[in-house]
């Protein structure tokens, strides 16, 4: 379990997040979505240790994480996937899951992992991670490079974006699959509505602070006529 503790984040003058206080569930898949500027990615990265609240508390399964280091709350099993991959030059796919894994594994441990994420694993496991890779190719290897952690609490920081819309479909049926993958609690950026359909709970962020949390049917379910960037109030 997860608990944000009046969580406030200033960047420049403004206030980005507002007293945010949120729990979050063992192995539940979270949505958290909202207006652009609303603090859904800053609040993502206060959570992973890459930017840091200005006050409040952090606990995970009852554990002070809020002055932990990235790598320190790595060790503590939770996992961050960027909107945009890193491309590794001279990395093959092998051997990020390799490193990504906290235990050793070969390569039909790897072929299995990336088999289970949609991609050809004899294709894919010895190519390297560079440019020849397509966004929706690199998005499921780093899924899998995820998944092979099994960590307890993982976040995906809009993963639908720069890629294609052939792509983001086949990525729903991955992230459909996810508890099959990855254990643990999941919790996905997102304002895709074939995301939010697919979450256990959404929670709507608005001007940095939590606006409303329920299902996606009493999220917007009073709004079902307009586009989602409308209920959203996305411009």
């Amino acid at each position: 379990m997860l608990e944000l503790k009046n969580i406030c984040f200033e960047r420049d003058n403004k206030k980005i997040l507002d007293n945010i206080s949120l729990t979050i569930d063992t192995d539940k898949f979270v949505v958290i979505t909202g207006p652009n500027g609303s603090g859904k990615s800053t609040l993502a990265k206060i959570i992973m240790g890459i930017e840091r609240p200005d006050s409040g508390q952090i606990l995970l399964e009852g554990q002070d994480i809020t002055n932990l280091q990235i790598n320190e709350r790595a060790k503590l099993g939770v996992a961050f996937a960027f909107q945009q991959p890193i491309r590794f030059k001279g990395i093959t796919v092998f051997d990020l899951l390799r490193l990504s894994s906290e235990k050793e594994i070969n390569k039909a441990t790897a072929c299995e992992i990336l088999s289970k994420v949609g991609l050809c694993a004899k294709e894919y496991v010895d190519r390297e991670i560079n440019s020849s890779l397509s966004g929706g190719e690199l998005k499921r290897i780093e899924i899998a490079s995820v998944a092979v952690r099994n960590s307890k609490f993982t976040i995906f920081d809009e993963p639908e974006a720069g890629i294609d819309l052939w792509s983001f479909q086949s990525l729903i049926k991955v992230f459909e699959d996810m508890r099959k993958i990855v254990k643990g609690t999941t919790l996905i950026i997102s304002h895709q509505e074939r995301i939010l359909n697919i979450a256990d709970e959404v929670i709507l962020l608005k001007q940095g602070k939590v606006e409303k949390r329920g299902s996606k049917e009493e999220l917007l379910g009073d709004v079902k006529e307009k586009p989602l960037c409308c209920k959203l109030g996305v411009n």
